[in-house]
Formats: C-alpha cells, sequence, structure tokens
C-alpha cells in the first residue's frame, strides 16, 4: 500500500465522481469551490514545496484573474470563453512581473517582496474603482451557459483540475522539475553545476502563477463576484496554510488542505461564531504533531510499516 498505488487513485475518481449524486445541492457547490482551491494550493506548492520559494502573492495572481475575467465579461459584454484566455494571460504578466522582481531572492526576504507585491496590486483593485469597482467590486454572471448547471459546472471543474492536476505533476517530476529541487537543497551547488538558477526559478514561477489564474478563472466563473479580498493578503496566506496542512512538497497535500480548511470554513462556522479558533487550532496542532502535513505523515507511516514487513 502506498500513496501512488493504482487503487487508490481508482477508488479517490469514483468518490469524486459521484459527489453531485452523494452530496446534492449546497455540498456540491462545496466541492467545487474546495476543487478551486486545491488548484491553487498546488499552484504555490510548486514554489515553496519544491523551489525552496515561499510566495505570498498568489492570491493577488488568483485574484487578477478573476478581476479580468469578470470585468471582461460583465462590465464589457465579453465572450467568457475569451476572457479565460485574458484571465490566463493577466495571470501570466502579473507573475512574469512578480517573478522578475523576486526570484534573486530567497528566505525571509522571497517573503517579504511577494508579500509587498501582493499588496500593491490589493491598493490598486481598492482605489481604481472606475475598473474594479472598488470596495463594492464587480458581480455578474460571468459563467459560459453550458456550465450554468452546478452539476455540469462541478465536472466541468473536476475535469479541468484532473488535466492541471496531471500537468502539474509532470511538471514537478521531469528533469526541470528536479533542478527546482536542487535548487532547494543548493542553490549554490546548482550554478557551480553550470545551471541558470535565476531563469530556472522564473519559468517555475511562471508556471505557478498560470496554475494560479487558471484556479481564478474558475472561481469568477463559480462565484459571479470579485472584491479587493479576492486580491487581500489573506488569500495567499489561506492557499499557504492549505498547502502546509496538507503537506509542503507533497503537490497532492494541496487538495487534502483545501478539503480540511474549506469544509471547516464552511461546517464549523455554522455551530459557531468562533470557527476561526477552531482553524487556528488545527494549525497549532499540524505544526506540534505533524510538522510534515497530513499527506507528509501519512507518508512516513507507510514508509514505516513497510520497512517492519
Amino acid at each position: 500500500m502506498n500513496l501512488r498505488s493504482p487503487w487508490l487513485i481508482v477508488v479517490s475518481l469514483l468518490l469524486l465522481v459521484t459527489v453531485p449524486v452523494t452530496m446534492p445541492g449546497y455540498l456540491t457547490s462545496l466541492a467545487t469551490l474546495t476543487l478551486i482551491y486545491a488548484l491553487l494550493a498546488m499552484s504555490i506548492d510548486i514554489l515553496a514545496g519544491y523551489a525552496g520559494r515561499t510566495p505570498l502573492c498568489h492570491g493577488a495572481i488568483f485574484g487578477t484573474a478573476t478581476y479580468v475575467v469578470m470585468y471582461y465579461a460583465t462590465t464589457a459584454g465579453g465572450n467568457p470563453w475569451l476572457a479565460l484566455v485574458l484571465g490566463l494571460l493577466a495571470a501570466l504578466a502579473i507573475s512574469l512581473i512578480f517573478a522578475a522582481l523576486a526570484v534573486r531572492t530567497h528566505g525571509v526576504y522571497f517573503l517579504l517582496l511577494t508579500l509587498a507585491l501582493g499588496m500593491v496590486v490589493w491598493g490598486v483593485c481598492q482605489r481604481w474603482t472606475s475598473v474594479t469597482g472598488g470596495e463594492n467590486g464587480l458581480r455578474g454572471n460571468a459563467r459560459p451557459a453550458m456550465l450554468a448547471d452546478p452539476v455540469v459546472f462541478y465536472y466541468f471543474v473536476l475535469g479541468v483540475g484532473l488535466v492541471a492536476t496531471y500537468v502539474m505533476w509532470r511538471f514537478v517530476r521531469s528533469p526541470f522539475g528536479l533542478s527546482l529541487k536542487g535548487i532547494r537543497e543548493s542553490e549554490s551547488r546548482m550554478r557551480s553545476l553550470g545551471y541558470n538558477t535565476t531563469r530556472h526559478l522564473l519559468i517555475g514561477f511562471l508556471f505557478s502563477g498560470l496554475m494560479a489564474g487558471l484556479s481564478g478563472v474558475l472561481y469568477a466563473w463559480f462565484n459571479s463576484f470579485v472584491s479587493p479580498s479576492t486580491v487581500a493578503l489573506a488569500q495567499s496566506v489561506k492557499g499557504l496554510l492549505m498547502v502546509i496542512v496538507g503537506g509542503v512538497g507533497t503537490l497532492f497535500g494541496g487538495v487534502v488542505g483545501a478539503a480540511v480548511i474549506i469544509v471547516l470554513e464552511n461546517v464549523v462556522s455554522s455551530f459557531t461564531e468562533r470557527w476561526s479558533m477552531v482553524l487556528g487550532a488545527l494549525f497549532v496542532l499540524t505544526m506540534i504533531f505533524a510538522p510534515e502535513g497530513i499527506v507528509g505523515k501519512l507518508r512516513s507511516y507507510l514508509a514505516r510499516r513497510r520497512r517492519r514487513d
């Protein structure tokens, strides 16, 4: 038994496919939101877990794509599929700017610089009221007509999510992905071996930003509303916490972390107004008893079990 065993993958896919039947209505919408945030968390893990660069700007990239889709599809009255393309291009553009400024830094300097860049985007969205709507945001139906039904939209998000997850999995397991791991372990040694580490980090950042932009486009179609809170620091922190809870450097840990946090936010908040205390307690317990995250802890347990057998 291991986390890559075919039967485990098949069972997981079957559970995901049957969600609209076993959890209809609101729960299906909750599952859709979980899939969208899972993409965001995995995009963050590409940098945090594989390149050794922890970003606090992916909420801004995510929200930029959401803003572009909402503005073009509602205010400008454009085609939603073209809005998807424009949202991805906007995410790539903002990722290129962020990466050009941040990839030469590391550690806490990278963290703080990406935080500051994300805050700049938040400030623009807050003040550029003629385009972003300011605090009122933008509201309207940006989703294509063929995806209007929540069940159809769930399967669409699931399909896109599976394809994107496979692409990210292949990316981190490719020779290029292994070079990012090498940079994480020792950037100076990789440079001495002839690798252009700056270029590698730049490409890794752009790919990560593209995946974050894809989740932002899907969020625009799901929520039909965007405001400065969508690009705020809390969005980036939320995605990073999903990675930490699921397991940094595991990729699929982002899916587990997204499921745990989204479920706790929406289920626990229906029972108590102090639901944020429950989330805080979860993060503290995770750091104490499972610093490698849920998936990382499970991997360690399975490895010990195999050694005993």
